[in-house]
């Protein structure tokens, strides 16, 4: 495989960075380099210029409004935006949601659901994890109960991302409790605003409210709602999980992870030299960077795989557990780097409060960024599930 970029891939890559200058805020930028909460009208805005471009939809087929980019074009693309500090595309429906539909979704469905995706007219979460019911998606208790031309919903989800933006989530539900667990689940699109529905914000570690609760109570969801076949959820949830682990990999962000972190060492001190300098400090970076290389690569293996029309399998396992451990290994480097002024972290340092950070302005997010990405080694199938199916699968143990 050939690893270095054609001269068209460096032209598109010139015709990204042209973009993101023109487009793209300080202001914004500066909000995302600092790992600050977004705001629904700042993803929606970010959104609409993405889709005005016709690259927001980058990996859909162009018969669905997509771009159809190759691997190498989306593999730029992610990285140029995670370098220039480009908000994220929100992936639920986007990147999750939208193959799903693709792949087992009705007609109707298609027609209805996916321009609604692209022109940010809905915004999807997802209802997957269940209190009893995590890594171990299959043990979910959340119901879904046949009456007429509906499905009566009742049950908890919890850990919804930015579900207090949403108008519509895509559930896992119960429909028959007779055989193995996995047998009887089924893939439910819901309108958030239907009676029933409670929604209580997570508010983490970090002060920010990110993750939330969903309590369903007597919802009422019309049949046609069901994507694929009834009591068969869980062939298209291992479907859509593919595609989250292999988001979750995160090379683009780890890429400016990595940049802000050299940037840092490079500017503090230790023993009166450039923290840089540090043999001990500098073989720690040079470990992760090499680490990064590999799983790019690894990566652009998976996507063009991918492309040729193989389903990411266990692939997709690996790039989740590497990835997720660069970039906590980034952010605990980062943490290090900052020394003492990742201690100036006031819990209640949310939207509206009036304490600034007492120390240089990139130390102000080392601390909350570290503890808030905790978490990726978690969502998406920890790690330690991860581990397990890469070891079944292929070294059959």
């Amino acid at each position: 495989m050939d690893l270095s970029y054609s001269a068209e891939e460096i032209a598109f890559r010139d015709e990204v960075r042209a973009f993101l200058r023109d487009n793209l805020s300080p202001e914004l930028a500066a909000k995302v380099g600092h790992h600050k909460m977004l705001t629904k009208a700042e993803y929606e805005g970010w959104h609409a210029l993405l889709n005005e471009r016709g690259w927001l939809a980058n990996g859909w087929s162009k018969a669905f409004g997509g771009a159809e980019w190759s691997a190498a074009q989306r593999h730029i693309f992610e990285e140029e935006c995670a370098m220039a500090n480009a908000p994220r595309i929100i992936p639920f429906g986007i990147n999750m949601l939208g193959p799903v539909l693709m792949k087992f979704g009705s007609k109707a469905q298609q027609e209805y659901y996916l321009p609604r995706i692209l022109d940010g007219s809905d915004w999807w979460c997802q209802g997957y994890s269940e209190p009893e019911a995590g890594s171990d998606l299959a043990s979910l208790r959340t119901t879904a109960v046949r009456e007429g031309d509906h499905y009566i919903v009742n049950g908890q989800k919890t850990w919804t991302t930015l579900g207090q933006y949403a108008n519509k989530i895509f559930c896992l539900v119960r429909t028959d409790a007779s055989g193995k667990p996995q047998t009887g689940i089924s893939f439910l699109l819901v309108d958030m605003d239907t009676p029933g529905i409670e929604i209580r914000p997570i508010v983490l570690i970090d002060g920010t409210p990110e993750v939330n609760e969903v309590f369903f109570t007597d919802v009422r969801v019309p049949a046609e709602n069901l994507v694929g076949e009834e009591n068969e959820g869980w062939t298209i949830a291992k479907y859509l999980l593919t595609h989250e682990r292999t988001n979750i990999a995160g090379v683009g962000f780890a890429t400016a992870g990595l940049a802000a972190l050299k940037r840092i060492a490079a500017n503090e001190r230790s023993g009166g030299r450039p923290l840089a300098e540090n043999p001990h400090f500098a073989a720690r970076m040079a470990r992760v960077e090499m680490d990064l290389m590999a799983m790019a690569t690894t990566n652009l293996r998976v996507i063009a795989a991918a492309e040729a029309g193989a389903a990411p399998g266990v692939e997709s396992s690996m790039l989740k557990v590497k990835g997720t451990l660069i970039r906590q290994a980034i952010n605990d480097l980062t943490r290090r780097a900052v020394g003492p002024w990742a201690m100036a972290f006031p819990s209640e340092a949310v939207e509206g409060t009036n304490l600034p950070h007492p120390g240089p302005e990139y130390a102000g997010s080392a601390m909350p960024t570290y503890l808030n990405y905790r978490k990726i080694s978690i969502y998406g199938g920890s790690n330690e599930i991860q581990r397990g199916i890469i070891a079944k699968t292929m070294l059959g143990l």
